[in-house]
């Protein structure tokens, strides 16, 4: 008879013990120390570098803005050039000019060893806006405005449509040999142009790109050929225009000289 043969149990392997991985203390300890010399050789080189910022030059030309508005931007409330010269904000400088009225862009670099160097450009006007300036520059404050540019003026909230009335009519004016002086419009809706020879150009309320178009197509040569003796032009008419003569050119009437008569539509 078989006898069964007992299995035997296997004892259990023993499990490896954990082992933690091996820092090197030494080389960490190394590279940190290396780390903070160069830190600290960095700080020093720094301060011994930053030596005070002695002086600022500033690129001209510039009409607008005076170079002591540019100074008094730079030093800011006075702590700007305090500050040395490589650790002075030229960021915050930068900004300070650029707040400025009339600067459209600024820049401000260093120049080695101490010395500031500032660029400013600034914005073109092209017309004023009541007390300000619009064209590139929008300026309600500002303190010279300039005699020479076109006034521009309307109902609250509607300058840009008498700005883009103004840059519309002045490139053709412009090559008849013309050129604006003012451009109006009234509380009631009604365009009034001036040109730079003191003639008024009335327009009214309606049909306003029409009644341009024949002044533009018809009316600026006689405009050219008498500017001397026109007061102004009515164009508030349904097929025609006006024109208002002045008293010298109606004076010559009497010595057998008589002015052109612009016909007149009915209305």
């Amino acid at each position: 008879m078989a006898r069964k043969q007992a299995k035997r149990k296997r004892a259990p392997r023993p499990r490896p013990a954990l082992t933690l991985p091996q820092i090197p203390v030494t080389g960490i300890l190394t590279a940190l120390c290396a780390l903070a010399l160069i830190g600290a050789t960095y700080q020093l080189s720094a301060l011994a570098l930053d030596r005070p910022i002695r002086a600022v030059t500033i690129d001209a030309p510039f009409q607008r803005v005076t170079e002591a508005r540019i100074e008094e931007a730079i030093a800011g409330r006075g702590d700007g050039l305090r500050e040395g010269f490589l650790s002075a904000d030229l960021g915050a400088m930068r900004r300070r000019l650029e707040a400025l009225a009339w600067v459209d862009a600024a820049t401000v670099r260093r120049e080695w060893p101490d010395e500031l160097r500032v660029a400013v450009s600034e914005q073109v006007p092209a017309a004023r806006w009541g007390e300000g300036v619009r064209g590139e520059l929008f300026t309600r404050d500002a303190r010279h405005i300039p005699a020479e540019l076109p006034g521009l003026s309307g109902p609250e909230g509607s300058a840009a449509e008498v700005a883009g009335r103004y840059l519309a009519v002045r490139g053709p004016l412009i090559e008849a040999g013309l050129d604006l002086a003012a451009v109006e419009l009234d509380a009631r809706g009604a365009w009034q142009l001036t040109l730079t020879n003191g003639i008024q150009v009335r327009l009214g309320r309606r049909a306003v790109d029409e009644r341009l178009a024949l002044f533009l197509q018809t009316v600026v040569d006689m405009v050219t050929a008498r500017e001397g003796d026109i007061n102004y032009i009515d164009m508030r008419y349904s097929n025609g225009f006006s024109i208002g003569w002045k008293e010298a050119a109606w004076a010559s009437r009497d010595a057998g000289d008589s002015p052109a008569v612009a016909a007149k539509g009915a209305g």
